[in-house]
């Protein structure tokens, strides 16, 4: 019994005092109105925390959307002053053209009016057959052009860019008043030659390379490979032969018959105005026609060329005080940027390009 007493925390102990049992009780209870205060300190900090991270979070989203905003704001002052510069680029070109284009202004005294047919004849390209035939009509208009003289560079092109600017150049040399000259620079092959046999005189520099009076179509059979790679061509026409010249496709006989037959017939309009531009000056070698290709010394042996040298000895020749003034339209900067973008974006999207499948071209 007295184990028990001296074990329970009630009795044990020394005796208290009336005022030291109160002292007790008041500190007991202030650790348990501590402990009770404790969470809901806990509690309160917590929703602090809460709050202050959705404030965070909302100023994070404030600042996104001003961003958004700022970037948007630079994005239209950019295209704003693209569009303000494209503007001002357009009419910068166009007083360029109207005022200080070559061609526009007329150059006084005697001289050769000279236009340039360099590169690819094509219906896109810097000599297409609209650009020379404008060019040929401005210099021959001008009363102090001596000659009007086509400077050519070119491998050739498309045939029936050839044979307008033949057509026209086979005008003006009816009309008499003045020599169209037709001067080889580096190359005048195929559509070029084509373009340069409508002159009165064909000039060429010894290494000059002249000829190649044929017509070409190239392509490619793919038709086994299509089948090796598991795929299907799959193409609806109206016509036995509208896809015949479809790469994945194979060619019957008849066929190629009938398209040697086109390259045939097109070579012959080559060869008789060829003829009709070199009227008895061509030689009767067989080759002339067999799409060979000759230096400027070689070609004048065979009468595709008048003579020897270069547009500087032409005016030298022609001309007391050499004078030479280009009267090649200018190429618009815009247009061809346009031009450019069209073709890439075209060839991206796969969509196909007008272009003549044959070719009065070098190859």
């Amino acid at each position: 019994m007295s184990d028990n007493h001296q074990d329970d925390r009630w009795t044990s102990g020394p005796e208290l005092s009336p005022e030291e049992a109160r002292d007790a009780r008041k500190v007991r209870d202030g650790r348990h109105e501590a402990d009770a205060a404790a969470p809901e300190e806990d509690i309160e900090t917590l929703r602090e925390r809460r709050r202050l991270a959705e404030l965070q979070m909302l100023d994070r989203w404030i600042g996104g959307v001003v961003a958004e905003q700022r970037r948007s704001r630079r994005w239209k002052l950019f295209f704003r002053f693209f569009f303000a510069a494209l503007i001002l680029a357009s009419l910068i070109t166009t007083l360029y053209g109207l005022f200080l284009a070559p061609g526009r202004s007329v150059m006084e005294g005697p001289h050769l009016g000279v236009v340039k047919v360099e590169g690819v004849i094509d219906g896109d390209a810097k000599a297409s057959a609209e650009r020379i035939i404008e060019g040929l009509r401005r210099a021959w208009e001008v009363p102090d052009a001596e000659a009007v003289v086509l400077h050519i560079d070119s491998p050739g092109g498309s045939p029936v860019q050839s044979q307008r600017i033949y057509d026209e150049v086979m005008r003006l040399r009816e009309a008499g008043d003045k020599p169209v000259i037709a001067v080889i620079e580096d190359i005048g092959a195929s559509g070029a030659y084509y373009i340069a046999a409508a002159a009165d005189q064909i000039v060429a520099a010894p290494a000059s390379l002249v000829g190649s009076i044929g017509v070409i179509h190239a392509g490619f059979g793919f038709e086994e490979a299509i089948d090796r790679l598991g795929v299907e061509r799959r193409i609806f026409t109206a016509g036995d032969n509208k896809a015949f010249l479809d790469p994945f496709r194979d060619i019957s006989p008849e066929q190629r018959d009938f398209w040697k037959g086109v390259l045939e017939t097109t070579h012959r309009q080559f060869i008789e105005d060829v003829k009709a531009g070199r009227t008895g000056r061509l030689t009767e070698d067989e080759r002339l026609f067999s799409g060979l290709l000759w230096t400027g010394e070689q070609a004048m042996g065979l009468g595709l060329v008048d003579t020897l040298g270069t547009l500087d000895s032409l005016a030298l020749e022609r001309l007391e005080a050499p004078r030479v003034r280009d009267y090649t339209p200018s190429l618009d900067p815009l247009e061809r940027l346009s031009r450019q973008f069209g073709r890439v974006a075209a060839e991206w999207l796969g969509l196909p390009r007008a272009v003549a499948p044959l070719r009065y071209q070098l190859y």
